[in-house]
């Protein structure tokens, strides 16, 4: 093997280690683990598509008794739990898609599983057979450590949740996102509403994404849930440590929610008109 091809592996395999410890925390650690185990353990002889099976399998594995036997424990020594990943009765909250809890996006501090909780057992009383979805939350370990693209999920204190969606019909849509994840399937001001970050910035995470606003079906958000939810998280919320939900102010107007806890994130942030962030006091 030429010194190039050397390197180039070694700059692949750093590459790989840092979108997994980018996007799971853990993979990163994972990663460096299946590396020493296939430099020192496995058999010199497998070579080529075997060998990189077996890697791929053996990190997998690793990874996934990882997620579910050791990182909870340790996490729960920093202050973070995992939120649930699917609703049952009495809980009605889940996440939008089960990759927040594969890629361990969804640790919070037990606080906000409590708000969490409170908010989907008061939307579901109020609007039976509902299901709030959940989005990003926060990594396991780390105060600091972005959840990227977030500029401010890194404490344990932040969590997005989903907007509730219908036909274009009226029909709720329960358990349903525009989105695949969630994010980016856009909200629109109408011509009279107050846009306040045309122009204001070129370095900015408050992306449009406009080439995928026609790839997603046209779902109108569910106006009287999130209302409700909305209005909950600035009243009732309260009592729970909510300090501040983020939600574009033309969406809030939309749905007649006012409440100095509402915010706007700024126009260098991402856009918050396809979902909520709530956070809780330190």
């Amino acid at each position: 093997m030429t010194r190039t091809s050397v390197l180039v592996r070694h700059l692949i395999a750093f590459v790989i280690l840092l979108l997994l410890a980018l996007t799971t925390q853990i993979g990163g650690l994972v990663f460096i683990v299946c590396w020493l185990v296939n430099r020192f353990a496995f058999p010199v002889a497998l070579q080529g598509w075997r060998r990189a099976g077996v890697n791929v399998a053996f990190f997998v594995s690793l990874y996934a008794v990882a997620t579910a036997f050791l990182v909870p424990p340790w996490a729960a020594l920093g202050g973070r739990v995992p939120l649930p990943c699917r609703s049952e009765p009495g809980r009605p909250f889940a996440a939008g898609n089960p990759l927040y809890c594969l890629l361990n996006r969804h640790y919070v501090e037990p606080r906000l599983v409590t708000v969490l909780t409170e908010l989907s057992r008061r939307i579901d009383r109020a609007h039976p057979e509902t299901t709030t979805l959940y989005l990003d939350g926060n990594f396991p370990f780390l105060n600091g450590f972005p959840l990227l693209p977030h500029l401010s999920h890194k404490d344990g204190r932040k969590l997005d949740l989903a907007f509730y969606y219908r036909t274009p019909a009226g029909a709720y849509l329960p358990g349903r996102l525009r989105s695949p994840i969630g994010y980016w399937a856009f909200e629109q001001p109408r011509p009279d509403d107050p846009t306040p970050c045309v122009g204001s910035h070129w370095l900015t995470l408050r992306w449009d994404m406009k080439a995928l606003q026609g790839v997603y079906p046209s779902l109108p958000v569910e106006p009287q849930r999130t209302r409700a939810a909305l209005q909950w998280l600035v009243t009732e919320g309260e009592r729970f440590a909510v300090e501040r939900v983020f939600i574009e102010p033309y969406l809030a107007a939309r749905l007649g929610v006012s409440s100095p806890r509402l915010g706007f994130q700024g126009c260098r942030a991402a856009r918050h008109d396809d979902h909520i962030h709530i956070q809780i006091k330190p």
